[in-house]
């Protein structure tokens, strides 16, 4: 089996207006037999986007109206494509209680879904860590150095796993290693493969599954799969599951990737772990 359990939509308010139906065909013309659209989810209301044009999740109003026209391309498409209806999360630092009662509250609509961090807060500011790379350099001056941003990165991304949910906390950790999208402008001294390997013993307990995303090859200051190829070895290794996800904003987005993954990983379903 084919599967992409990662694919944003025309709820993107930062992607395109492709449609639904084209996703859909663009992914059974390149042999997918299960989809995943998995919107940004709003943020908390409460929540300031940092980002310019405060469009980093999907507008509150639109919800209703996203969960209602994906139940009916389940129905419509049944016997082409197995589609999920999904939503990738933001774990915010202090807005935990936020999240926990929105997916309380939407997470019994939802076949599948992400966890991810986008955001890293530096005393009472919060930074959109990969929207640019002007951005990514005023955190750099902010925190000290390029290590630094790192090491709130994955302290933050701990945060997100050991964190309370409650009960449909997403299963699946996105792009892991989203903090190296800037690499090849703003490069750091040291691999932290430590605090990534502990990260990973943490993943494997839970139980959980890597977006294993192929959006960072065709990122001009990146150019490698989120995480990279070490550190798949080193989730194969302890058996955590590996979910492509292609991390489409846009139907040629989809399939990114994927000829580039590593050949030792062993893919599954977005549902089946």
């Amino acid at each position: 089996m084919k599967a992409d359990g990662h694919i944003h939509t025309p709820f993107c308010p930062h992607g395109t207006k492709d449609t639904f139906e084209e996703y859909i065909v663009q992914s059974k013309q390149l042999g997918f037999d299960e989809i995943s659209f998995t919107e940004h989810a709003p943020l908390p209301a409460r929540f300031v986007d940092p980002t310019p044009q405060k469009d980093s999740g999907m507008d509150p109003n639109e919800l209703e109206n996203y969960f209602t026209v994906l139940t009916e391309l389940q129905k419509k498409f049944a016997s082409e494509i197995k589609i999920n209806i999904g939503l990738e999360v933001d774990y915010i630092e202090g807005y935990e209680e936020d999240t926990k009662a929105f997916l309380n509250e939407y997470g019994r609509y939802l076949n599948d879904s992400i966890l991810s961090v986008h955001f890293l807060k530096k005393g009472n500011h919060f930074y959109c860590l990969d929207y640019s790379p002007d951005m990514f350099e005023t955190m750099i001056g902010d925190y000290s150095s390029v290590e630094a941003v790192y090491d709130a990165y994955y302290h933050t991304l701990l945060s997100s796993i050991t964190s309370d949910l409650g009960p449909y906390k997403p299963k699946r950790i996105g792009h892991m290693t989203l903090v190296h999208k800037f690499q090849k402008k703003f490069p750091a001294s040291k691999n932290f493969s430590d605090k990534i390997n502990s990260i990973l013993d943490l993943i494997a307990e839970q139980g959980l599954s890597l977006d294993y995303n192929g959006a960072g090859i065709n990122k001009p200051l990146c150019r490698e799969v989120y995480p990279y190829e070490q550190v798949i070895k080193e989730a194969i290794k302890r058996k955590i599951p590996l979910v492509y996800g292609s991390d489409a904003h846009s139907r040629k987005d989809l399939n990114q990737g994927f000829d580039d993954l590593f050949k030792g990983a062993v893919l599954v379903s977005p549902t089946t772990y």
